[in-house]
């Protein structure tokens, strides 16, 4: 559950960042600082988030937010490869940020296909307009699909 929670937490500010148009990180560190300190308090934002998040929590979010900042062309690049018959410009800023975290989550992170496609669509539907979980649930699918064979250690390319 906390997982999600700080899956959210990235989500948001993602969008933030980039419906302001400001630096990734700069936004991170707002967003931690109004949170307050992890060890300040033994969960965070008990009011937004539930049950909170704590230090674990938090530390998953800067990862995913930083793997995301440091792959955001490939992820970019293999979106729109997976996303048919939208541009960017075209998509809800919405469901491009979810779809950019979670595509990092399956290409950087050990988490299964399945998990980061369901927590994508809830967000979506949380988050987004009415077809907003089918969408995210289908370019997710192609993308799951089309993932790269594992190069075999030694292989030349």
């Amino acid at each position: 559950m906390a997982r999600r929670k700080a899956r959210e937490l990235a989500f948001r500010t993602l969008f933030q960042a980039e419906r302001g148009g400001s630096d990734l990180g700069d936004v991170w560190h707002l967003v931690r600082s109004e949170l307050g300190e992890p060890d300040e308090r033994d969960d965070i934002d008990a009011e937004t988030y539930g049950a909170g998040l704590e230090t674990e929590d938090l530390r998953f979010a800067s990862e995913l937010l930083d793997a995301f900042a440091s792959h955001r062309t490939a992820i970019d690049d293999e979106l729109e490869r997976v996303v048919e018959g939208w541009t960017f410009n075209q998509m809800a800023q919405t469901d491009l940020n979810i779809l950019r975290l979670a595509l990092t989550e399956l290409r950087h992170f050990d988490t299964p296909g399945p998990v980061v496609i369901e927590v994508a669509v809830r967000l979506a539907k949380r988050f987004g307009g009415e077809q907003s979980g089918r969408f995210v649930n289908g370019v997710l699918g192609r993308a799951l699909d089309g993932a790269p064979e594992p190069t075999p250690a030694g292989a030349g390319g």
